[in-house]
């Protein structure tokens, strides 16, 4: 037998650590090619003012909104949930199969919803928006926006639910035949400052309806809550308030009044732009730092990286927005026109919401596209110092 020799063995340590080099690239090459691509929310499936790409920092584990704040499990084993809303000294939830949670004193009630139309069974759609209104006092009345599907194809409406022992019951149509699709059904509805009811709809993956004005597809609308169409709307006898959207997913006002929206892009390029009635926002026609005359461009985008952000919230100034894909939570500065992670390392945060306790925020990994935990979904609070 051949003498094993110091060069052989030094010769077999090279080839040993050039074969676990070349493995590493290999791996890290998968990990690459399967994050990228069509890698907005669909994919996975989920205005003159000035506009510039963002660079993401990217923190390890979970860092908090001031970096020390105390984070606080509310509620676990959600149910891919999607938005979350405060009335009085409950929290309200609604998910995705059909039924709210009610959190009170982190004890988690949760009641069926029972609705007039089944519903759909498409990656993004189900029991999306919830709203409360002042009247959910006496009435037990909220506004909830689902879908469903017929013959004709899929739908989304806006109606009023009202809880009873047991259940939510749907009680009345405020909007119906919503367009929607496989993917981009929006969902978000707010109560806005002035009291109309505000929704974002997708543009049902067909994008020639976001710049429609005959179509409530691809849209953000203004609703009065009688379900009427308010007499200062932008485009006369409509309920249409702006153009021009894929997929807007989160809705939120600052201290003075002004509207801001996130959206999903098409192939990353997601974005956060300040909405004004009447405006289009460009959508087919447009993106991110694209120009076109009358079509606005957002105030930040994400360029190449994805975002996939869902809902939005402000607190102290600032705007916070949650990231599905980009499985984080961002803070956005309107002045500097800049964002950042604050929180990261709980999977995919579907929406956001400030209170006087701290900022609550859902996570969205039971939704078919996450790695859930043992105890996700979760309602989590990110304290106030």
């Amino acid at each position: 037998m051949r003498e094993f020799t110091r060069s052989n063995r030094l010769g077999v340590i090279v080839i040993n650590k050039y074969l676990m080099l070349l493995t590493l690239f290999l791996l890290v090459g998968c990990a690459g090619l399967e994050n990228s691509g069509n890698n907005s929310e669909s994919s996975k499936t989920d205005n003159q003012e000035d506009s510039q790409p963002i660079s993401e920092k990217q923190p390890s584990g979970s860092e908090a909104v001031s970096g020390s704040s105390e984070i606080e499990v509310i509620a676990s084993n959600l149910n891919a949930p999607w938005e979350i809303v405060q009335f009085n000294e409950a929290i309200y939830i609604s998910e995705r199969p059909g039924s709210i949670a009610k959190i009170v004193e982190n004890e988690v009630i949760k009641k069926p919803v029972h609705l007039e139309k089944s519903l759909a069974d498409r990656p993004e759609a189900g029991l999306l928006g919830l709203a409360f209104p002042d009247s959910f006092v006496e009435n037990k009345e909220a506004f909830a926006y689902y879908s469903y599907a017929n013959e004709q194809g899929v739908f989304q409406r806006i109606v009023t639910i009202q809880e009873k022992d047991n259940q939510w019951v749907e009680t009345g149509v405020l909007i119906d035949e919503i367009p929607g699709g496989n993917y981009h059904q929006g969902g978000r509805i707010e109560i806005g400052p002035d009291q109309k009811i505000y929704a974002t709809t997708g543009d049902a993956t067909n994008p020639d309806l976001a710049q429609d004005l005959d179509s409530l597809a691809g849209k953000i609308l203004r609703i009065n809550q009688d379900g009427t169409i308010p007499n200062d709307n932008p485009f006369e006898d409509s309920y249409l308030y702006t153009l021009g959207h894929r997929n807007p997913q989160g809705l939120a006002w600052d201290e003075a009044g002004n509207l801001y929206a996130t959206e999903h892009g098409n192939q990353a390029h997601d974005e956060i732009n300040r909405i004004r009635p009447g405006n289009n926002y460009g959508w087919p026609e447009i993106e991110a730092n694209q120009t076109r005359d009358g079509m606005e461009v957002p105030l930040v985008y994400s360029d190449e990286f994805t975002w996939a952000p869902s809902g939005m919230t402000f607190l102290n100034g600032e705007f916070y927005f949650a990231s599905l894909r980009g499985e984080a939570i961002r803070r956005f500065d309107v002045e500097s026109a800049s964002q950042e992670i604050i929180l990261d390392g709980y999977g995919r945060i579907r929406d956001v919401l400030a209170t006087e306790a701290g900022v609550y925020f859902i996570t969205n990994n039971t939704d078919g596209r996450g790695n859930p935990s043992d105890q996700d979904d979760r309602l989590l609070l990110i304290k106030k110092d």
